[in-house]
C-alpha cells in the first residue's frame, strides 16, 4: 500500500470513529430495499449519515483493499453540510474529515 492509499484509509478510519464518537453509527442496518435504492446518495430511503455508513465507507474501504482506483472526484462535502443542519449533535469534526476526504480526491 503506497502513502496516498494509506491517507485514504486513515481518512476513512477516522470518519467512522468520529461518526462512532457523536453517536450517528447504527448498529442495525437499513432494509436491502433501502440499499439498493438507484437514487444518488440512497437520498430517498437512506439519512446521509446512514448512506455513509452502510454505502460510502464499505465501498470505498473496498476500493482502497483491493487496490482499484478511487474516483476522480469527490463533492460529498456540500450534501454533508446541508443534510447535517438537521442533526442537533455536533458535526463540525465529521465535516471537516468529509471535506479533507473531497480535497485529498480532488488532488489526486
Amino acid at each position: 500500500m503506497n502513502s496516498e492509499t494509506h491517507q485514504l484509509a486513515d481518512l476513512l478510519l477516522a470518519i467512522e470513529a468520529e461518526m462512532h464518537r457523536i453517536g450517528l453509527w447504527e448498529a442495525d442496518p437499513p432494509s436491502e430495499e433501502a440499499l439498493s435504492s438507484l437514487a444518488p446518495f440512497c437520498y430517498d430511503t437512506l439519512q446521509f449519515h446512514q448512506w455513509l455508513q452502510w454505502v460510502f465507507i464499505p465501498k470505498t474501504k473496498a476500493i482502497v483493499e483491493v487496490g482499484e482506483d478511487w474516483p476522480s472526484r469527490s463533492d460529498i462535502f456540500p450534501l454533508a453540510e446541508h443534510a447535517f443542519r438537521e442533526i442537533t449533535c455536533d458535526t463540525g469534526m465529521l465535516l471537516l474529515l468529509i471535506k479533507q476526504f473531497d480535497n485529498f480526491i480532488n488532488r489526486s
